[in-house]
């Protein structure tokens, strides 16, 4: 255990930041999911990527697979679900999921709701690079409502 004369004298700042500071992008033009993005490799030399993923109805990731990312999901607010390697996992608010490096997976929006995942992989895998890629979105009321608590529960 380091005492306190083992401590740095140098203070890293914390990187702060509030939903009107996110930025929000679309990976293409008909997508019906937004992702706004929480922490990257460009703050704080972060090696992991994550956001906040807000699926429409109808809002459904591509198949795809991570060689060596692993990602976690964690439901904010919503219904889903998750199919990795033909194995299909409802999930709802309050829920996670950890999908493994190499599993075929997508996420889909099952309800008329929009839902709302916390995503992190780690590592960042050009995950952050595929976001600031995309079309530039921006977060309405009812996304603002679910991510500044702005509503009365």
């Amino acid at each position: 255990m380091e005492s306190a004369c083992d401590l740095p004298t140098s203070c890293v700042l914390p990187v702060l930041k509030s939903p009107h500071d996110y930025q929000v992008f679309r990976i293409s033009q008909d997508d019906k999911n937004r992702l706004a993005l929480l922490v990257d490799p460009t703050l704080g030399h972060a090696a992991l990527t994550c956001c906040v993923e807000i699926f429409d109805e109808g809002g459904r990731t591509p198949s795809h697979r991570h060689q060596v990312a692993v990602e976690m999901f964690y439901v904010i607010q919503g219904e889903g679900r998750v199919v990795c390697d033909g194995k299909t996992s409802t999930i709802r608010t309050g829920d996670s999921i950890l999908v493994p490096s190499h599993g075929i997976h997508y996420v889909e929006n099952i309800s008329p709701h929009r839902l709302y995942l916390l995503s992190v992989m780690v590592p960042n895998e050009d995950f952050a690079e595929l976001i600031r890629q995309g079309i530039p979105a921006e977060l309405d009321e009812e996304d603002m409502a679910v991510l500044a608590r702005t509503r009365s529960v």
